[in-house]
């Protein structure tokens, strides 16, 4: 369902993909090719989220932020599944691990990668292409190669499954 709240109704890219059961509202901006999947929930009733370019924000994620402090998610993002993201930076081609947390005020760094079940506090900047986990998530290393290729296979196979849905919909 895709809700306007007070003046600000969502605009979301013709070649995005909204799954089922997904719940969007008022000042949220989705860029081209992005894809959100069942379950989600998507809140711009306090301040605007704004999604780049082919992000894929899977299954039961919750996005929502607090009062002047804008969710902002950047290109090439992978936010796994349950995945909570409030009044934060996710940039460009991070990957945020199943059932993480991020909160106010905190940044994740291009290419870096959040392991699964890590709470990131509110403040906390995590550096560019590093992997970090725990509760709270802490830096553990650079990533390597074959991180950095793991990382890419998820978008690439992400954008191509949301196409096929996207299709199949349509029909």
């Amino acid at each position: 369902m895709i809700y306007p709240y007070k003046e600000f109704i969502p605009e979301i890219s013709e070649s995005a993909f909204i799954a089922d059961y997904t719940t969007i509202s008022g000042d949220v901006v989705i860029g081209d090719e992005s894809s959100i999947w069942f379950n989600t929930v998507i809140r711009g009733d306090v301040a605007p989220t704004i999604i780049g370019s082919r992000v894929n924000i899977q299954d039961q994620c919750c996005l929502h932020q607090s009062p002047g402090n804008p969710l902002i998610i950047e290109d090439g993002v992978t936010v796994g599944h349950q995945v909570i993201l409030h009044s934060s930076i996710i940039r460009k081609n991070a990957l945020i691990g199943m059932g993480s947390l991020v909160l106010d005020g905190a940044e994740i760094g291009e290419g870096a990668f959040i392991g699964a079940g890590s709470l990131v506090p509110p403040g906390k900047t995590i550096p560019a292409g590093m992997l970090a986990f725990g509760r709270p998530a802490k830096v553990i290393r650079p990533l390597t190669k074959e991180d950095l290729e793991d990382m890419d296979r998820i978008r690439r196979e992400y954008a191509e499954k949301a196409q096929i849905y996207k299709k199949a919909a349509q029909k």
